[in-house]
């Protein structure tokens, strides 16, 4: 069944060969088992579903989180000449009658649903009626309580599967999932040995940096200067935060809109699809925007704000270049922030358990922005993956050439400070005691009389916060995990202590980049933006930046040609082919070196 895969592959979506891991996930899936993916954002895990759906005999129930992903995955398909439809709450009662006798009719291949759709009893008696031969569980992540998105409807869908007459198959699919996470969703979901496939967390195109230590305003304001015709995402911590941003870049002259939840239903779904439709560039939103987004050529993600743990890091980052192009993930790191997710964390948190541990997740998030050692590598690890080498040339840590600076006799300092001071206070503390601060606290306790009382007077605080948190980052020091986090020494700190190992600090450095798109790759956008507005979808579901790029390289004057360039199928050409290929000929008239050039 694989070889008919993979004609349907090139039939419907215009590739060639399957991308790394999906050939495994649709062999489980077309084989009948139970099947969990963990795969990248923008490597392709609709595919793992959607094709198995075309081959298997009944319907596929895709459960999804959102009605935005469901309407795009849907407007993808039926480009492509796919049958599917969605069931949610932005349809009227006819309008979901109406869909519900085209999947009894067995008139759609694929049927979205909203995971809360499934605790009402009587659309469950309707789906028992279905020949169901596959559900799909997109963003599974959420069934468990320690995911960084839980969502308690996602708890119903195992007592669904229960009640069906005949099991079909189950598969489920997460960008996102620490070892702890995959164990939840094999129990929650009851997956019955289950093949669990992980593809790999890294994102190759992906350039990661870290700027500490710099205005965020001025550094933002000088990113977009230099990436003024590029599509981004900028996420902020709070609303007025993000209002701020939206206003000081408006009166700029940037295209641009926002999304936060203190907006009315109706603002936030023009902002969002203002965005999705290239109406604006840049969307600068709090984390409440982009889960399921499925826009392909962000070329830049930028945290204002730190999130509150990696996982929802990498997911949030991760909506940049899900086309595979080049493109950059940035966080801005403030202490002030700390303060932020700690607020939140007390206001949002019920459970003491699940507090702490929130607490030590965000701790992990500070650590990535303070190490020395490759990102890449931090980020991948998190996520239980054996990396080697230790660098990856494409994050700040790695492509900072500068040498690294030893701090050896600085870390001793702190570290025979914190033995003193009895590992029983914060990284604030500590640092007022090293600078030789005069603070109540600290003359209450009588810090003032210790021997390290003062010795690091030539920095400020902040300075000496900063090398701490370094210092955590790098496993020389640990915090305990609550609201108020204890710094205690590591046995990588007592070896450095006694003379044993060195340390070593890198300065990082912020990367600016200025990009030229070509004349024709412009024509080709604007007549892809013209279709859009034509046809009502987004324009990537027309066809990628990538595609684009590929045409105006590669120049297709032909049918036969144009169906050689990725993403092109047969019901994309005949849609679209006639229009692409005369620009592409209009474009060559005017430019004929051009042609040349290429042959």
């Amino acid at each position: 069944m694989l070889e008919d895969a993979k004609v349907l592959l090139k039939k419907y979506y215009g590739y060639d060969s399957f991308r790394e891991g999906q050939e495994k996930v649709i062999s489980s899936i077309l084989g009948g088992r139970d099947t969990f993916a963990i795969m990248p954002t923008g490597a392709g895990k609709s595919i793992c579903y959607q094709i198995p759906a075309l081959l298997m005999k009944g319907i596929t129930i895709v459960i999804s989180p959102l009605i935005s992903l469901m309407k795009d995955q849907v407007d993808a398909l039926d480009d492509i000449g796919v049958r599917a439809t969605f069931i949610n709450s932005s349809l009227d009662q006819y309008e979901v009658q109406e869909r519900i006798l085209m999947a009894v009719s067995g008139h759609v291949k694929l049927l979205y649903v909203a995971p809360e759709r499934l605790e009402t009893e009587s659309f469950c008696a309707l789906l028992k009626t279905l020949d169901i031969s596959m559900i799909a569980i997109d963003e599974c992540h959420c069934v468990s309580q320690w995911g960084h998105d839980f969502r308690p409807s996602y708890r119903a869908i195992a007592p669904l599967i229960d009640k069906l007459g005949e099991r079909p198959v189950i598969s489920a699919f997460t960008a996102t999932a620490t070892t702890e996470v995959k164990e939840d969703v094999v129990r929650l979901l009851g997956l019955r040995e289950s093949d669990v496939h992980t593809t790999g967390f890294d994102r190759k195109n992906l350039f990661f940096s870290v700027i500490r230590g710099e205005n965020k305003k001025d550094y933002l304001m000088k990113y977009l200067e230099n990436n003024r015709d590029q599509v981004g995402i900028i996420y902020a911590g709070t609303r007025k935060e993000v209002d701020n941003i939206h206003d000081s870049l408006a009166r700029k002259g940037y295209s641009i809109g926002k999304y936060h939840a203190g907006m009315s239903d109706m603002d936030r779904s023009k902002a969002q699809e203002d965005f999705l439709y290239d109406n604006v560039n840049i969307i600068v939103a709090t984390n409440a925007f982009g889960m399921g987004i499925d826009k392909s050529n962000v070329r830049y993600v930028i945290h204002y704000t730190i999130p509150k743990n990696m996982e929802a890091y990498y997911q949030e980052a991760g909506r940049a270049g899900r086309d595979g192009e080049a493109s950059e993930c940035i966080l801005l790191f403030g202490a002030q922030d700390i303060i932020l997710q700690k607020f939140l964390i007390e206001q949002n948190v019920v459970s003491e358990e699940r507090r702490i541990n929130e607490y030590r997740r965000l701790q992990e998030v500070v650590d990535y922005c303070h190490t020395t050692k490759c990102l890449r590598k931090y980020i991948l690890e998190y996520f239980g993956e054996t990396v080697v080498p230790d660098s990856c040339d494409s994050c700040s840590v790695c492509k900072d050439e500068r040498s690294l600076a030893d701090i050896t006799i600085d870390a001793q300092k702190i570290f025979s400070c914190i033995a003193r001071m009895k590992q029983r206070f914060g990284t604030v503390l500590v640092s007022q005691v090293l600078r030789g601060s005069k603070d109540k606290k600290v003359l209450e306790f009588g810090f003032n009389q210790l021997s390290t009382y003062g010795i690091m007077k030539n920095y400020t605080v902040k300075e000496i916060q900063d090398l701490v948190n370094v210092l955590i980052a790098d496993e020389y020091l640990f915090l305990t995990g609550s609201q108020f986090p204890v710094v205690k020494l590591t046995e990588k700190s007592l070896k450095v202590l006694k003379g044993e190992e060195k340390v070593f600090q890198r300065i990082h450095k912020a990367k600016k980049k200025i990009s030229a798109d070509s004349s024709l790759f412009l024509l080709l956008k604007s007549a892809r933006k013209d279709i859009s507005a034509r046809e009502s979808v987004p324009p990537y579901i027309i066809f990628t930046d990538a595609a684009l790029r590929e045409m105006s390289e590669k120049l297709p004057q032909s049918d036969e040609e144009f169906l050689k360039i990725k993403g092109v199928g047969e019901s994309k050409l005949q849609k679209y082919g006639k229009e692409f290929l005369k620009t592409i000929e209009t474009y060559l008239s005017e430019h004929p070196s051009n042609l040349e050039v290429q042959k």
